[in-house]
């Protein structure tokens, strides 16, 4: 019998918080991979409920181990970065901080950060500043813990000639309909494809850390009531990593600020202005952390992450959208399209951008 989404959520909020009365459940964001739920309590407390799959995170138990040890430490470095706060895995009475249900999906509890929200784009100058400052606040706090401490639940992942390797077996196995967008991706991949080697050619001379691996514009959660970014989320992709891998990601997600779902791809662009505020706030808060080699890549390492993250877009529509959820037809291609132009964007301004960062204080 196949059962509803109800009694899989009843079942979890159950392991959790048995003989709990619920008083209601809400679907809570628009993530991409997991789903998410407000989880309100007859107590009037307010928990966040997620359940991630297995086809995305084979090895949950890895994910799972880096977000216990991550969170932990960031709660006993809270005191050094006042205003700041992290969110808190809640276990179940016998110690469990997830279940693992029949399907194979994962279901963790946490603790609800309130008065915040999301954007899904930044559009000031103060809001990618407060990016940029909780993006180093975040680096600085974790500084201290030893990344080998933490397993690679996504060996590949931020590994761009494995994409293009995976992109060209996709390719191999597509049935090609003359799609004019599709057509377009493909031509725009292969003007790119020689920056696929880029950071994993420099990787001996730049800074490997703890990073976040997915510090987009909506992982940020700014106060309620101001332009103060007050927390990131979504710690499934922690890991050890390049410090670039997480400035890259930032940038070319927070410098767009027509976000990802504009009707027409070709009008993305990389904002300067957003970017020389978000490194201000970065470099103000954790400068040292950057060797040389760091920031003479970091423009070019925004561009790459786009061009990687458009092909992990492409290959996914190429394979039947089997990774990132979709809501229509073709989402995830008009999605690979966004990154590309926004690559395009990048390396077209990117004489402007390295002039702008060497203006900042080192």
């Amino acid at each position: 019998m196949n059962r509803s989404p109800a009694m899989d959520i009843a079942a979890a909020l159950a392991f959790f918080l048995p003989g709990q009365t619920i008083a209601a459940w809400e679907p809570l964001g628009r993530g991409n991979i997991n789903d998410t739920w407000k989880v309100t309590l007859a107590t009037g407390r307010q928990l966040v409920l997620q359940r991630l799959y297995p086809h995305v995170f084979p090895d949950m138990g890895a994910v799972m181990a880096n977000m216990r040890l991550v969170t932990a430490h960031l709660g006993r470095a809270a005191e050094r970065a006042p205003g700041l706060g992290f969110f808190q895995l809640i276990a179940a009475p016998d110690g469990q901080d997830h279940r693992i249900d029949a399907s194979g999906c994962c279901w963790r509890l946490l603790t609800l950060l309130d008065r915040t929200r999301t954007l899904a784009s930044l559009t000031t100058p103060a809001q990618a500043e407060a990016v940029g400052d909780l993006l180093g606040a975040f680096h600085l706090l974790t500084a201290d813990l030893n990344p080998d401490l933490l397993a690679d639940p996504l060996p590949d992942f931020h590994v761009t000639p494995r994409y293009l390797a995976r992109y060209d077996a996709a390719c191999r196995n597509a049935a090609w309909s003359g799609n004019r967008q599709e057509d377009l991706c493909r031509e725009m991949i292969e003007r790119l494809r020689p920056i696929a080697t880029l950071l994993e050619e420099a990787r001996d001379q730049l800074s490997r850390r703890v990073i976040h691996g997915d510090p987009k514009a909506a992982n940020f959660l700014f106060a309620a009531d101001g332009e103060r970014a007050v927390s990131l989320i979504d710690f499934d992709t922690v890991k050890p990593g390049l410090v670039l891998h997480d400035l890259g990601d930032c940038l070319r997600s927070c410098c767009n600020p027509l976000g990802e779902h504009r009707a027409d791809p070709e009008a993305t662009v990389f904002d300067p202005e957003l970017f020389q505020s978000l490194m201000a706030g970065y470099l103000r808060r954790a400068a040292h952390l950057l060797t040389p080699a760091d920031r003479g890549l970091l423009v070019a390492a925004a561009g790459l992450i786009g061009f990687e993250l458009g092909l992990r877009f492409f290959i996914d529509h190429l394979e039947g959208n089997r990774y990132f959820k979709v809501r229509r037809p073709g989402e995830n291609l008009h999605r690979a399209l966004v990154q590309l132009h926004l690559t395009r964007s990048i390396h077209s301004q990117q004489g402007q951008l390295e002039r702008r960062l060497a203006a900042l204080p080192a």
